[in-house]
């Protein structure tokens, strides 16, 4: 016959190693759990942001379209967008497009042009709010096609406003609570394919990298202290109007194809477009170590993947992203 054996451990019985009762006669104490690990398989779950990883606010999406020469630095609301695209306009210089819904500065900018690459880019998150300045008109057409609700100054005058202290036309500023509040439909939020939890395994030491457009370099040194990679722009460290210094949790630098386009700038000079559609190699930063990754983004309505090059899903750090769109 077989006899079981219970032990007393700290006022506790226990037997064969199950926790039977307390003899102090105190309710069992439920044992600690870990938090839940997020699966790089799934979205981010409700209340979570798609686009940070981050709980908090899920308003519509805004994406807007930032000057980025040196007249127009330094920026004012940057730091509060879910993710920053980075594009190369005419002449080797770049422009970004900042995407808010987790956050709603006061003001953004200063705001130009739009692209014909931003139509292909802002897809993936189905029918957003763009706000821009100014088009060329062979493009308009292009534009009012799009699965978008444009919010340009001719469209919602009183959300913009020009700051007398700086030179056109690097002195527009936006609302973006103004400029939302003219297209209430503008989708919220969905998934995009970014997906975030712990670091991966492997990767290497990066304490700085450094990519190079013809006119213009972006420079991200990771910081220790602030557990993000601090953004330099030609050389110099971005900076907001607030005075706070620019940065990211990840950074992940997207090669694609930047060929030219069927249209020229006032200058003569040749647009490029820039296309997300495809597949292709990365590079992503996060917590001081670099990752080689694979991206894909099928079709044009479908979110971008970023896996390892064995094929798993790569996590993101959560908060502010940077995509930069480099040439291959």
């Amino acid at each position: 016959m077989r006899v079981g054996v219970a032990v007393v451990v700290a006022g506790t019985a226990v037997a064969g190693g199950l926790v039977l009762a307390r003899c102090t006669g105190e309710p069992p104490r439920p044992e600690p759990t870990a938090p839940p690990v997020p699966s790089p398989t799934k979205p981010a779950p409700r209340g979570v942001s798609p686009f940070t990883g981050l709980p908090g606010r899920l308003g519509p999406v805004l994406a807007v379209k930032i000057d980025n020469v040196g007249a127009a630095r330094p920026h004012t609301g940057l730091g509060a967008a879910d993710i920053v695209y980075v594009e190369q306009v005419e002449a080797g210089l770049t422009r970004m497009l900042a995407v808010y819904a987790s956050h709603q500065p006061q003001q953004v900018g200063p705001v130009r042009s739009a692209r014909e690459s931003d139509v292909e880019l802002l897809r993936q998150f189905g029918r957003p709010a763009l706000a821009y300045s100014g088009v060329q008109s062979a493009l308009r057409p292009f534009l009012a096609r799009a699965p978008l609700f444009e919010v340009p100054p001719e469209v919602v005058p009183g959300a913009y406003t020009r700051e007398r202290g700086r030179p056109a036309p690097h002195n527009l500023y936006l609302s973006p609570a103004k400029a939302l509040a003219a297209v209430p439909a503008a989708d919220k939020p969905r998934d995009i394919g970014f997906r975030f939890g712990p670091a991966p395994e492997g990767g290497r030491q990066v304490n700085e990298h450094t990519v190079r457009f013809p006119a213009a370099d972006y420079t991200f040194t990771w910081s220790e202290t602030e557990k993000r990679w601090l953004v330099g722009m030609d050389g110099e460290a971005a900076r907001t109007t607030d005075g706070k210094r620019m940065g990211a949790r990840t950074v992940v630098v997207q090669h694609v194809t930047v060929r030219p386009s069927a249209f020229k700038d006032r200058g003569g000079n040749v647009t490029p477009y820039t296309e997300t559609v495809g597949s292709g190699t990365a590079l992503v930063l996060r917590d001081g170590k670099g990752y080689d990754a694979r991206w894909s983004r099928p079709a044009a309505d479908g979110g971008t993947t970023f896996t390892t090059p064995a094929g798993a899903r790569l996590t993101f750090a959560p908060g502010q992203v940077w995509v930069v769109l480099s040439g291959r």
